[in-house]
């Protein structure tokens, strides 16, 4: 059985902190709570998390200065902001110090586990950075040539191409959050979203089309989520 992934949750709202932690845990997480920066900076020194979730106002430390704290701790440990705070500078703060995203109050708890999956789908792909070859099917996959095979045809990819097809890869069978992969990928300014959206679109379909030789191999889209590359599960001899 695996192990829950461990939340680290401060937020000075008692209601609203309650409300997250019972709902996290509906979904299978370990959620430890507090209600104050100081107390949960004082909490995160003992214990080891996967990922925090903290509010930007509150009493005596905010958010921004446990963020710095938690990040002298653990370097890596990934943080998400809620809070009612939408200014530019207040998000280019948050991302200053440190957060991987940034969420502004009233927000959906749909939209926050999402937001935690992408996140965590993210570390679990950095966990296989270092699978430098994939077999899709019929193709052989080698990510650092740039190069896909499949009998005696050998196709040379663009460097986006290479990229895209090493997440969905690396999720190969499970979802590969949209979001996250134009974030990744392209690393759009705000304003430029919706045009690497699109531009990653394309690719997708550049992508199908390359791996049409093989009909046990497609790329499936996750309405509301991402895509899904789907190829026979190829055991290890």
């Amino acid at each position: 059985m695996d192990e829950k992934i461990k939340i680290f949750l401060c937020e000075d709202d008692e209601n609203l902190g309650m409300l997250l932690s019972e709902y996290l845990q509906t979904k299978d997480f370990y959620v430890d709570s507090f209600l104050d920066g100081e107390a949960g900076g004082n909490a995160f020194q003992n214990k080891k998390y996967d990922l925090c979730i903290l509010d930007v106002m509150m009493p005596k430390k905010d958010g921004f200065m446990l963020a710095q704290e938690i990040r002298h701790v653990d370097t890596e440990v990934p943080i998400i902001f809620l809070t009612a705070k939408n200014l530019k500078e207040d998000v280019l703060e948050g991302f200053k110090v440190g957060a991987d995203d940034y969420i502004t109050k009233p927000f959906n708890m749909q939209e926050l586990l999402l937001r935690i999956e992408a996140i965590m789908r993210r570390i679990n792909g950095k966990k296989d950075k270092n699978a430098h070859f994939y077999q899709i099917g019929n193709f052989y996959f080698d990510t650092q040539r740039h190069e896909l095979s499949i009998n005696d045809s050998v196709i040379r990819l663009t460097t986006k191409e290479n990229e895209l097809l090493a997440y969905l890869c690396s999720s190969m069978n499970e979802i590969l959050d949209r979001e996250f992969a134009v974030n990744t990928i392209w690393k759009p300014h705000q304003d430029f979203y919706q045009f690497a959206a699109r531009s990653m679109d394309v690719y997708i379909t550049k992508l199908r089309k390359l791996l049409s030789a093989d009909p046990n191999v497609e790329i499936l889209n996750v309405h509301g989520k991402g895509y899904k590359l789907i190829a026979p599960v190829v055991e290890e001899k």
